[in-house]
């Protein structure tokens, strides 16, 4: 994100839905056939339901993910919750909310249940799958059947009354809590950039002392999104437009694998790194978490960072800094890692409506966390 004031430019490295206008000039022209496909997908353009049948989907990923176990998903689901989710603290997720997604895929009934029949095209994406010895794309849900949603903006809430107990059970579920936290945030997106006079009691801010009237407020600033083209983490410090331009690097930790030096040479001096732990990853013991946050610290000192002085000591999140000195090492290029770009699925859209029985069982296809996460934990 890149503002036309001189503020701070962050760079999200994040699984990310787009829901706007998108300002693509980096983007290839197939990588742009790719998006307005996806986009005439999620706005109906092809045919009815049976284009993204997320009930068979969803059933498909969780019977390949619970193996033996799937006869008793319910007894699974509760010792996920209890055991692994409630012991790193998002204890307010509700026994029935948890169980409800992990069964249909339904996290959020701010209806009644029966409002909830139309797919949420958002959800799907492509994969390349092996289908009588021939590689072909194939459209499906690959996203996370395990920890759930509810993590994102259902744990945590700045309004303690929230979080309250009675009979040491949370008195709101972490819906609830999503409902409240989103609203609030569209609600600041609002107000952003209308000045004080917009978020402060109107009696106070009518004139001041001596009677005069107060200046209007300023005008909201505006801000560009840009969308980079697919592999490009190891590519933008080649341009002298992202060299040590960023402020702020946030990186998912399904992402972790990408921050390289290449990458750190894009955040400007002192700029500030923030990176996702897998701390409500439930796949992973304790041993493998502790791994993770270990190798997430070397990469970050790989990539020339150092751990921000004063944070708080956090299990969700790691905070570093892009230390001075780093700042001013150059990039060798012949010692430059060179990752395989990733390939683009920009395949025509009748060969992403195959049958569900195209699709490849292998663990390799089907299973999460994902590969790239796994590698970054190995090392």
């Amino acid at each position: 994100m890149e503002r036309k004031v001189k503020q701070e430019r962050p760079l999200s490295l994040q699984p990310l839905s787009l829901a706007l206008s998108p300002h693509v000039p980096a983007v290839q022209f197939r990588e742009r056939d790719a998006l307005e496909a996806v986009f005439r997908f999620w706005a109906g353009g092809e045919k009815g339901p049976e284009s993204f049948p997320i009930r068979c989907l969803w059933d498909m990923r969780l019977r390949h993910y619970l193996g033996s176990r799937y006869d008793a998903r319910r007894g699974v689901s509760d010792w996920d919750l209890h055991m692994k989710l409630h012991d790193r603290g998002a204890r307010v997720i509700h026994i029935r909310e948890f169980r409800r997604w992990r069964d249909t895929g339904v996290a959020f009934e701010l209806r009644d249940s029966s409002a909830y029949h139309v797919p949420n095209r958002t959800l799907a994406s492509g994969r390349l799958m092996s289908h009588h010895g021939e590689r072909v794309a194939v459209r499906g849900y690959w996203g996370d059947i395990a920890t759930g949603p509810f993590v994102a903006f259902g744990i945590e809430a700045d309004d303690e009354s929230l979080l309250r107990t009675s009979n040491g059970q949370p008195i709101k579920t972490a819906g609830e809590i999503t409902q409240h936290n989103v609203t609030e945030l569209f609600r600041a997106m609002a107000a952003w950039g209308c000045g004080k006079a917009a978020q402060q009691d109107p009696v106070e801010v009518l004139g001041q002392a001596d009677g005069t009237q107060e200046p209007a407020a300023p005008s909201r600033e505006s801000f560009t999104v840009h969308f980079l083209p697919l592999g490009s983490a190891q590519t933008l410090h080649h341009k002298s437009c992202y060299k040590g331009r960023f402020h702020l690097l946030y990186m998912a930790c399904g992402m972790v694998h990408l921050l390289s030096p290449e990458l750190g040479a894009c955040v400007a001096p002192g700029g500030r790194l923030i990176v996702e732990l897998a701390r409500y990853l439930v796949d992973l013991q304790h041993e493998q978490l502790q791994g993770f946050t270990t190798r997430v610290a070397e990469l970050a000192q790989a990539a020339g960072f150092a751990p921000q002085p004063g944070a708080r000591p956090s299990e969700t999140f790691a905070r570093f800094y892009r230390s001075q000195d780093s700042a001013t090492n150059c990039i060798n290029p012949a010692v430059e890692s060179k990752p395989s770009a990733p390939e683009v699925l920009a395949p025509k859209p009748e060969v992403l409506d195959q049958p569900p029985e195209v699709l490849d069982s292998s663990p390799e296809a089907m299973n999460l966390p994902s590969e790239d996460l796994m590698q970054s934990l190995q090392g």
